[in-house]
């Protein structure tokens, strides 16, 4: 199959690497509006200088849109409507509403593959923890505590849309914490309804938030923390699940920056008739990161098999908007600053 990629950044770039190595598609055609960035494309792709064009004319099976966010949700949209396969990285859209619009066009087309790139579900740490507690040896869930925080605002090869609202239609929740909702929804099972929040951007005095501070509650009781922040200094990710025999933790992430630390998965077994608060632990350390690769498998798999999108489909691209449009106005003085 021939395949597009709309964007030809960094993340463009990966998915290019990720898709030869692991499918037997052909990239035929890449859309850059930078003119640096299109020095990059391959001689044997055609190059489009936006992706309008490369959706109208490019002779493609599957395009796969790494644009900025006030670009993705209109580029999957007309994708669709050109019959094309569609993926998207995250965030799909700037708001839940816009998105809301996606889904009504991808109703449409029932035969065409739409799959949003949250990776992370795809890392060997969180795979790992998914299959205990699926297996149920420590019990259910009872409350999940996740801090995802880097240095700054913008990284030093970023550009400054990720700043400009109009633009982003979101800060660091949108741009990083979106990672971690969506494996509290994924690995929890459950969406959360009640929601409670303060959200700030007081340090880099952007429009947007630089700090957002959550606690969610689900139907079935699980309650759920997480500070998403640009101001922690050093990059961080970890996420710890309080289950009723026992504990998970992920700490660290393997990315492409190498910043976040070793990446880790902590199992931790209690038996209080025995342990007195020092339970059984035992550490297991990840080397490689596979999330783009089997990400990627996992798509092409679904459009070989003709198999539904369960990991990353619109369905669960779309409750995590709306817990972060509800995280949003859960704030009194955020709403009544952006959402009037």
């Amino acid at each position: 199959m021939r395949v597009g990629i709309a964007g030809y950044g960094v993340v463009g770039k990966t998915r290019h690497r990720s898709i030869v190595a692991n499918t037997s598609y052909q990239v035929t055609a890449i859309s850059e509006s930078s003119e640096d960035a299109r020095k990059s494309i391959p001689a044997d792709s055609i190059v489009f200088n936006d992706y309008k064009s490369l959706i109208a004319n490019a002779e493609i099976d599957i395009i796969f849109i790494s644009l900025p966010n006030q670009f993705a949700a209109e580029a999957t949209s007309l994708s669709l409507k050109k019959g094309l396969h569609v993926f998207c990285e995250k965030p799909p859209a700037r708001t839940y509403h816009e998105l809301l619009a996606v889904q009504n066009e991808a109703l449409k087309f029932p035969e065409l593959k739409l799959m949003y790139g949250f990776n992370h579900r795809f890392h060997l740490s969180v795979e790992e923890a998914k299959s205990i507690i699926q297996g149920n040896a420590l019990g259910q869930i009872i409350n999940m505590k996740g801090v995802y925080g880097k240095s700054q605002m913008i990284s030093f090869n970023q550009t400054d849309w990720r700043t400009n609202r109009e633009a982003s239609g979101g800060g660091i929740l949108l741009d990083q914490g979106i990672h971690m909702l969506d494996l509290m929804r994924y690995l929890s099972g459950e969406n959360f309804t009640q929601v409670f929040s303060f959200i700030d951007n007081a340090f880099w005095n952007f429009d947007v938030e630089d700090n957002a501070y959550v606690l969610m509650k689900s139907p079935a009781g699980i309650v759920a923390q997480l500070h998403s922040s640009a101001t922690q200094w050093r990059h961080i990710f970890n996420l710890e699940i309080t289950l009723e025999r026992g504990s998970l933790i992920l700490g660290g992430l393997l990315t492409g920056s190498k910043s976040y630390g070793d990446e880790t998965l902590t199992v931790i077994t209690s038996d209080l008739s025995k342990d007195h608060g020092t339970p059984r632990e035992s550490t297991s350390k990840y080397n490689e990161d596979v999330s783009w690769d089997n990400e990627i498998k996992y798509f092409a798999n679904s459009l070989a098999d003709n198999t539904s999108i369960e990991r990353g489909g619109i369905d669960d691209a779309l409750e995590t908007m709306k817990l972060i449009e509800a995280i949003y106005k859960a704030d009194p003085a955020w709403k009544e600053k952006y959402y009037k």
